[in-house]
């Protein structure tokens, strides 16, 4: 007979990670950072927290899969001219092309759920880096290791 743990198991969240627990590990990009949540298994995406400094500029991209974005603090603005406050949530559908920038005095802190990768396009739309699952997980882990930290398991199966 099993027991009420062992039954509830299957209802019960893969894995729980305490944001407090997870780094914010710096980009190339001065004052862009991320905290990685959740690696999708298979390359599919990946949940982070995104954090960037007023005046700092996210460069052209392009989206290979679905974007979900929701400002928990501060505003961006869109290349469209669109302001993107706390509260506001941002879908992009697969092959969106964008920039946007950081504007006002506080950080922007959004929680964004990538579905495939972000390509970042330099001239004639050629892909001068490409952000995954993989790629994050990477950095994500030899940050850990680069800072003696442990390296969580935040990958689905």
């Amino acid at each position: 007979m099993q027991s009420i743990p062992d039954a509830m198991h299957a209802y019960l969240p893969a894995r729980i990670s305490a944001s407090a627990d997870l780094p914010w590990i710096p980009s190339s990009t001065p004052g862009k950072y991320a905290k990685p949540l959740r690696f999708f298994a298979d390359d599919r995406g990946f949940v982070e927290l995104l954090r960037m400094e007023p005046g700092v500029t996210m460069p052209l991209h392009r989206h290979t899969g679905e974007i979900h974005a929701y400002n928990l603090s501060g505003t961006r603005q869109l290349c469209t001219g669109e302001l993107i406050g706390p509260g506001d949530y941002v879908f992009e559908p697969p092959g969106n092309v964008d920039w946007w920038k950081i504007v006002g005095a506080e950080p922007m802190i959004a929680l964004v759920i990538v579905m495939g990768a972000v390509e970042f396009l330099g001239p004639g739309d050629t892909v001068r880096l490409r952000a995954s699952a993989q790629t994050q997980r990477a950095e994500y882990e030899r940050y850990c290791r680069d800072h003696r930290r442990p390296i969580l398991d935040l990958t689905d199966r």
